[in-house]
């Protein structure tokens, strides 16, 4: 038996896809265990690329049979669209894909009151996708489960109690329409039905799965610095990434967990609004981006990029339990000379012995830079750590040292022949 999780180290978009991907030839099951259709992984498989969305990309592999989790807030279009997608390029999912039964549901009116939410002053930079809202009505306890969809007389219930609140809202400040109740329920009735050969009792099944000795590798979505109790509060996302949230996001025991994986990115980047100490918004910061490709893979709003930060990434491995890192897009740094590596930070002249608790301390932190050597060696067609220049191993050496990590993948380029164990 192998239960591992996989968490993103930084403010997401580390590549968790890819190594998620790498990762499953050595899994039987891949269980993503929270956040919606916000995050995007990128694979590339030979010349082809898939960008998924809410189906974990070990899906790409024949023999591995992936799950959403309970933890997961699911928009059915997003969802529809993803699995047309891989059936069009011939990718098997039936009998391969399973989503939890207590899974909720994005429903029309959370992706209204996400838009509207970030047309106001505090913009936190969502991708008005309706996360939040429905994770919302979740923990207020009026969320619609795809359990709910079974009963037709309990589903129109739930949703008119929810519309008789949202639309009188909707009218009064913001001057909407409101939504038809009998145009939602004919919409998700018709999802039900296309997506009823999937559902399962995901927390029984992976649990007796574990039972009979299966591997399996919980996804997270996001990043660690974006958990909403852990993060950069509020600029957060709307659930947990962090290891914890796996065994809440899938309904697996903690004692089952054996290893985490933590995916660092060979620099920092971040999407959306929030403080990054690290931030360059020189030619190096726009250099990159341009090399990184640095755009989103679900809005395509160009990254915010900077210098790798050794001191956040340390944190990240406190609260997650970090046992081995997988560090990507290492070849984006070959054609720098110097290399910046932030090793600690200073508030008010003082050095910080841990994470910053508030956006406000965050912002007016002091990054204290070490600076290395560059390589100045195309590293995107070694096959082996043997193979990397000096510079780049000295480089790995210093980050894990000064992360607190022990980097066990390393990634020169996106393509699956481009990553190794070191």
């Amino acid at each position: 038996m192998s239960v591992t999780v996989l968490v993103g180290s930084q403010w997401g978009d580390e590549g968790k896809g890819k190594i998620v991907d790498i990762l499953s030839e050595k899994y039987k099951i891949v269980a993503r265990y929270q956040g919606g259709a916000n995050a995007g992984h990128t694979v590339m498989i030979g010349d082809k690329q898939y960008i998924l969305h809410l189906i974990p990309s070990g899906i790409l592999r024949d023999d591995v049979i992936c799950v959403i989790g309970n933890g997961v807030v699911i928009d059915p279009n997003s969802l529809l669209e993803e699995i047309e997608l891989l059936k069009k390029n011939g990718i098997n999912v039936e009998g391969r894909l399973y989503i939890s039964h207590n899974a909720h549901l994005i429903m029309p009116y959370h992706k209204l009151l996400d838009t509207i939410s970030e047309s106001g002053e505090n913009k936190i930079g969502t991708t008005g996708r309706g996360i939040g809202p429905c994770y919302i009505d979740k923990f207020a306890r009026k969320g619609i489960r795809i359990v709910d969809l079974l009963n037709r007389t309990e589903l129109e219930k739930k949703i008119r109690a929810n519309l008789k609140e949202k639309n009188e809202l909707l009218k009064k400040v913001y001057e909407h329409d409101g939504f038809d109740v009998d145009v939602i329920i004919k919409e998700y009735l018709e999802f039900d039905r296309a997506i009823d050969k999937y559902i399962k009792d995901v927390p029984a099944f992976l649990n007796q799965s574990i039972s009979e000795g299966k591997s399996v590798l919980l996804e997270g979505a996001q990043g660690a610095l974006l958990d909403v109790d852990h993060g950069t509060y509020p600029f957060v996302t709307s659930s947990n990434p962090t290891s914890g949230g796996a065994c809440t996001g899938t309904g697996i025991p903690p004692t089952y967990i054996d290893s985490v994986v933590g995916i660092v990115k060979a620099y920092t980047t971040r999407v959306g609004n929030g403080p990054f100490p690290t931030e360059l918004t020189d030619s190096d910061g726009e250099k990159l981006r341009k090399i990184g490709a640095e755009y989103g893979a679900t809005t395509g709003r160009p990254r915010r990029c900077g210098w790798y930060d050794a001191f956040l990434v340390a944190y990240s491995q406190m609260i997650n339990g970090i046992t081995s890192a997988a560090i990507t897009k290492l070849d984006v740094l070959s054609s720098f000379e110097k290399i910046k590596v932030c090793i600690r930070y200073e508030l008010n002249g003082k050095q910080l012995k841990s994470f910053p608790a508030t956006v406000e301390q965050l912002s007016e932190v002091v990054p204290i830079y070490e600076e290395l050597d560059g390589w100045n060696h195309d590293i995107s067609s070694c096959l082996s750590y043997d193979d990397l220049p000096n510079k780049t191993r000295e480089y790995l050496d210093f980050i894990a040292k000064h992360s607190l990590i022990k980097i066990e993948i390393i990634s020169v380029g996106p393509k699956r022949k481009q990553t190794f164990y070191k």
